[in-house]
């Protein structure tokens, strides 16, 4: 698993991310997400701090916003990947053994021409139950994207770069813990 950092005055720390954390992690995600915290495409202010809370409520950890952040671009980072890779080929099966895509050594280097970025999942893929809390996650719960059958050919849209630095920096700059509020530098 990959791990986020972010620093801490002049060091970094890191969380360290295992299976288990992860899917807690995408739990609490999917939770704040149903309760209509996430009303496009980022959260609100009030569902990262539920999300800090309940993180540390059932594991313990403490981590911040900024690397719970960082795990969820990981993670869909990860599964923009998986769903480039996989594509519209059908009949793929899975390898429990690998943990990937049980496909032959020449679909696999077509493939992998095509999305140089999925070359780590030839040995270690998305396991489908995950995938399908990924989806959640990004796809949205429910509903398909208004842009979904415009992507026939599985492209997944590009990002709004702009939007998301101000959408970051406007909840990293002004968190409510226990009903104060937390100003912090711009990153």
């Amino acid at each position: 698993m990959s791990t986020s950092a972010i620093e801490v005055s002049d060091e970094k720390v890191k969380a360290m991310w295992d299976k288990r954390l992860t899917e807690i992690f995408c739990d609490i995600c999917i939770k704040e997400i149903l309760k209509g915290n996430r009303p496009g495409t980022h959260f609100t202010r009030d569902g990262w701090l539920k999300i800090m809370t309940n993180f540390e409520k059932e594991t313990g950890k403490g981590f911040s916003q900024r690397q719970l952040k960082n795990r969820w671009d990981a993670l869909k980072k990860e599964w923009k990947a998986w769903k480039k890779l996989k594509g519209e080929d059908t009949g793929l099966g899975w390898n429990p053994i690998k943990r990937t895509v049980d496909a032959s050594d020449k679909w696999w280097e077509s493939r992998l021409q095509v999305v140089p970025e999925a070359k780590n999942f030839r040995t270690s893929g998305i396991d489908p139950e995950f995938k399908w809390k990924l989806d959640q996650m990004f796809m949205g719960i429910g509903t398909l994207p208004t842009d979904f059958f415009e992507n026939v050919n599985n492209e997944i849209p590009e990002e709004n770069e702009e939007e998301n630095m101000r959408n970051d920096v406007h909840i990293l700059n002004d968190v409510q813990i226990d009903g104060t509020s937390q100003k912090r530098k711009k990153p």
